[in-house]
């Protein structure tokens, strides 16, 4: 007796059927899975692929094997092989067995396993890599170009053509011989197809009108850098420059923008408005007007011999702009300026730049150190075409030349010895001073040599009492820094200059570039912060293959990193080295391998010999610099209400 299914659940109490049926079949499953022939087991797709690269290996090895023995037996197709093994080559080649697979290496291992093979970095790697790293970060920056050649892509590839040439025997100098005069006089070259160096004025087809005023000047023989530079300066390419102090730079830059202004007003007088056709920047107002003196110089000269009329024209702050406005609109051949001022008439569209082809920075390093790079990017953007550039200094640190080769089409870097090393000429002594008694000491050190004496110091405030010192104990002296009026520093300098005046106080305004041949004694009454300006302060005196005297004031408040930069330019120029400073501890010394294997001596940012880039105080101080202008002032600087 059959009894239902929902009767027999209501008596015995079992659980509904929809529940049996599900653990029923969860029971049957593994059997149908058992029973089942046809399951086949899951293989993931790695293991998939590996086992088939591995088949293919092995046919590939199995058809090998029969080619060769075809081969041997004198011919005969893969299938009659595999024919007379009794079967078909494909079943033969399935029936091997499987080459073991390998597996393939990941990224992350190969990673690791190279780390382990490579040889572990020294030290000195270490130090060399950071170092150009942090040379790479600060030379990556926007190429000195203009807005609009930066925005259309405009490059220059080739240099600008000049009718100037050098003469026949000149040109045959093979390169051998032409080395063997820059190694006679320690010239040291960079570029492509460099014009071979000139020993004499006379070679440099220079007017007779120049070469007269040359030798008024006794100036007989071209310097080192004369040599190099006035050559390919004429020949039309771009050109970085570097010597020490008092080594005639300004005539290697002035000289063939006079020709190529003669050669322009020949083809084609100026007219009304026109011009400038070439450009001299200098940083300071003082440099500015000592390079328009020397210019004017020479353009006297040829107006003697009746040459065309040339009219070069000072621009710079201090000066009654209408006066250089109306000096424009007569038109000019030259101008030597300053960046504010320059810019300022550009603005106002008081002059243009639409013919000039020929631009000289001078003291290129000064001008980017006093913030005047993007001033100068600006009076870029007013150029029309192609024009010949210029950078000249003594001092050109790495940072600098690789700033500016960016700007220079095809350069040529004409290097008279060692980037910021100090000029020969000059006998350098350092003496331990307390600050208390620096300005008793000066009036003893003024007893060295006869006057003229140039005396420099940090800060304008121990300028003004520097001067007040001397005038008081009955010195002849005349002071010079940033805070005076133009005229007052104009006064002072051509009273100096004249020998009206015996002592002129300054600070380092009066460093850069001014030429005071006469002088044969400097003072630094203190260190200044930087080995760059130490160099171009004792450049003032030792000029034009004379000898002069440099006596520095040093004491506790100099910071130790300076102190060793001072050190190592005294060591270099083989000059005494007093206790004070061999006492100082010197790491460079145990950096000598880092500096054998890199080939640069000391820091690459500045040129001091005492450090490296890393503990570069001239970069830190920029740095800061550059924090401070970056204040965000919404932020953790307090917002507006603590400026306020």
């Amino acid at each position: 007796m059959k009894i239902s299914t929902g009767r027999r659940n209501m008596e015995v109490g079992v659980r509904p059927s929809s529940y049996r049926r599900r653990a029923a079949a969860q029971e049957e499953e593994p059997a149908a899975l058992e029973e089942d022939d046809d399951y086949e087991e899951y293989v993931p797709l790695k293991k998939r692929r590996q086992t088939e690269e591995a088949q293919r290996q092995a046919r590939l090895i199995k058809l090998r094997k029969l080619a060769g023995a075809d081969d041997a037996d004198g011919g005969g197709s893969d299938g009659e092989a595999a024919e007379a093994d009794g079967g078909n080559p494909t079943e033969t080649l399935a029936a091997e067995p499987a080459a073991p697979a390998q597996a393939k290496e990941s990224l992350l291992t190969a990673a690791a396993k190279a780390r382990k093979e490579k040889p572990a970095e020294t030290d000195s790697e270490k130090i060399l890599k950071e170092e150009q790293d942090m040379l790479r970060a600060i030379t990556q920056r926007t190429a000195l170009k203009s807005v609009k050649e930066l925005a259309k892509g405009v490059e220059y590839t080739r240099s600008l053509r000049t009718g100037w040439k050098a003469p026949l025997r000149v040109r045959r100098l093979s390169e051998d011989e032409a080395q063997d005069i820059r190694d006679r006089f320690h010239i040291i070259v960079e570029g492509d197809h460099l014009p071979a160096p000139i020993i004499d004025f006379a070679d440099m087809k220079l007017p007779a009108a120049v070469l007269r005023q040359l030798a008024a000047k006794k100036i007989s023989r071209p310097t080192p850098i004369q040599m190099q530079g006035l050559p390919v300066i004429l020949s039309g390419r771009d050109m970085i420059g570097v010597a020490f102090t008092g080594s005639g730079k300004t005539l290697v830059f002035a000289m063939p923008m006079i020709m190529m202004a003669l050669q322009e007003e020949v083809r084609m007088p100026l007219e009304t408005g026109e011009g400038p056709v070439g450009l001299v920047v200098c940083p300071s107002r003082e440099l500015a007007r000592q390079t328009q003196e020397v210019i004017t110089g020479y353009l006297d000269a040829l107006r003697v011999d009746s040459a065309p009329e040339l009219r070069s024209l000072l621009v710079m702050g201090g000066i009654d702009m209408r006066q250089q406005t109306d000096a424009i609109r007569r038109g000019v051949h030259m101008m030597v300026a300053t960046p504010g001022r320059l810019k300022d008439l550009l603005a106002k569209k008081r002059m243009t730049l639409d013919v000039c082809k020929y631009l000289c920075l001078d003291e290129a390093d000064r001008m980017v150190d006093m913030g005047f790079e993007e001033d100068i990017r600006e009076i870029m953007s007013y150029f029309k075409g192609q024009r010949q550039t210029l950078m000249f200094s003594a001092t050109m640190p790495m940072k600098i030349k690789a700033f500016a080769e960016s700007a220079l089409v095809d350069p040529v870097t004409v290097n008279v010895g060692r980037a910021g090393a100090a000029n020969l000429d000059v006998i350098q002594e350092v003496e331990y001073v307390k600050q208390e008694a620096k300005l008793v000491y000066l009036l003893e050190c003024l007893q060295k040599t006869a006057p003229p004496v140039l005396v420099f110091a940090e800060k304008t405030a121990d300028v003004d009492d520097i001067h007040e010192y001397l005038l008081v104990k009955g010195v002849e002296a005349v002071a010079v820094h940033g805070g005076k009026d133009q005229e007052d520093r104009e006064q002072a300098i051509d009273a100096f200059k004249a020998a009206r005046k015996d002592v002129l106080v300054a600070t380092d305004v009066a460093s850069k570039g001014l030429d005071f041949p006469d002088i044969q004694h400097v003072i630094n009454y203190d260190m200044p912060d930087e080995i760059e300006n130490y160099v171009h302060r004792i450049g003032r005196t030792g000029r034009c293959g004379k000898t002069g005297i440099a006596t520095t004031f040093i004491n506790k408040n100099q910071s130790e990193s300076i102190l060793l930069d001072l050190k190592h330019l005294l060591q270099e120029a083989k000059q005494r080295i007093p206790p004070v400073l061999m006492a100082l501890h010197d790491p460079m010394a145990e950096l000598a391998e880092l500096a054998a294997a890199s080939g640069q001596r000391g820091c690459a940012y500045c040129g001091g010999l005492g450090h490296r880039i890393a503990d570069c105080p001239k970069l830190q101080t920029q740095n800061r610099e550059q924090q401070r202008k970056s204040k965000d002032y919404f932020g953790s600087a307090g917002g507006f209400g603590a400026e306020m």
